[in-house]
C-alpha cells in the first residue's frame, strides 16, 4: 500500500502514520514536532513559519515512504 505525503497534511498526521519520520523532520529543521502547532499545522505552513525548503522535505519524506513500501 503506497503512502505519500502531501503539503497539506497535518505534521501529526505523518508522525502517526509512521514515527520514523521524525529524524527527517528534524534534519529538515522542525523540531518542535511535540508543541501544540504540530496537531493542527500542515507541513507547508510549518515550513512557510520557519523558512524551509517545503519541496526538499516533502522529497524526502515520500522518498521514506516508498522505500519502506518496496519493502
Amino acid at each position: 500500500m503506497a503512502r505519500t505525503v502531501t503539503r497539506d497534511m497535518i505534521i501529526s498526521e505523518v508522525l502517526e502514520m509512521d514515527r520514523g519520520t521524525v529524524p527527517i523532520f528534524f534534519k529538515n529543521g522542525l523540531h518542535c514536532l511535540g508543541c501544540v502547532m504540530a496537531s493542527g499545522e500542515t507541513i507547508e505552513e510549518a515550513c512557510a513559519v520557519h523558512g524551509l525548503d517545503c519541496d526538499a522535505l516533502m522529497q524526502e519524506l515520500n522518498r521514506f515512504f516508498a522505500g519502506k513500501d518496496e519493502a
